[in-house]
């Protein structure tokens, strides 16, 4: 005779549903103190960690993980590294389990927000005096950046800024700088120099055969009309090359 099975009763499948229902680890069953949003309310900001601050941004997580733990595997593939995160498109984010199109848009839209805080709260229009504070006026702009941009700074006879200018975006270096167009606009402005400033997403600062090339037609043209090619940037991250400082001009 084969051996009688015993299946469970309903009562018992509902208990053991109960049971594993209030053991999952959701941000609703943690203590309240230890939940993002009402730990942002209790004690501020400053007492939550880079993965709760996204977690409050993204709102929930996916079936297998929570809103927090979502949080940390976003951070991780960017090398817990901001800068990084910042340039993810929403393809990037996208990738990982509960993140659609509105949470990727959202999160775009933080890092946006915050880079234009940074612009504002750059100081006035200064006096450039080396590579390093020309650096440090344009990296707002383009450090962060996805894809490729070129400015130009133009200066008058004391170095102070006249003006910056985006002269293109998103195309190849070499075949975006028109040195006619830069030269036209600085005899516009009365400026004495100009300061070329582009950036490279991939974070290497090393110039390329084309930024070479381009920097010494730019200088010849402004040398002909009496103005002063004072350097080219490149922006790479937190780190930048000078053609000034490398003695290439």
């Amino acid at each position: 005779m084969a051996e009688q099975q015993n299946f469970p009763t309903f009562r018992e499948v509902f208990l053991f549903a109960t049971v594993m229902k209030n053991n999952l680890k959701t941000i609703p069953s943690w203590d309240q103190s230890q939940r993002p949003r009402e730990k942002f309310l209790l004690r501020g900001a400053q007492a939550l960690s880079t993965e709760e601050l996204i977690a409050i941004i993204i709102g929930s997580g996916s079936k297998e993980k929570n809103a927090v733990e979502l949080s940390r595997e976003i951070l991780d593939a960017a090398d817990n590294d901001l800068s990084s995160l910042a340039r993810f498109t929403d393809e990037d984010f996208m990738k990982f389990g509960g993140i659609g199109e509105c949470k990727a848009v959202t999160l775009m839209a933080v890092f946006e927000i915050s880079r234009r805080y940074q612009i504002q709260q750059a100081p006035p229009l200064p006096q450039i005096y080396s590579s390093a504070s020309a650096y440090k006026n344009m990296a707002p702009l383009l450090k962060d950046l996805s894809h490729e941009e070129c400015w130009v700074m133009y200066l008058n006879r004391h170095n102070r800024i006249i003006s910056r200018e985006r002269i293109s975006s998103g195309g190849v270096f070499a075949t975006v700088v028109d040195a006619k167009m830069i030269i036209k606009r600085a005899m516009a402005k009365l400026a004495s120099s100009i300061i070329l400033v582009h950036n490279h997403p991939s974070g290497s600062r090393k110039p390329g055969r084309d930024d070479i090339a381009q920097t010494k037609k730019l200088s010849q043209a402004a040398r002909m009309c009496d103005i002063s090619l004072m350097d080219h940037i490149i922006i790479a991250g937190n780190s930048y090359f000078s053609f000034a400082d490398d003695g290439s001009l």
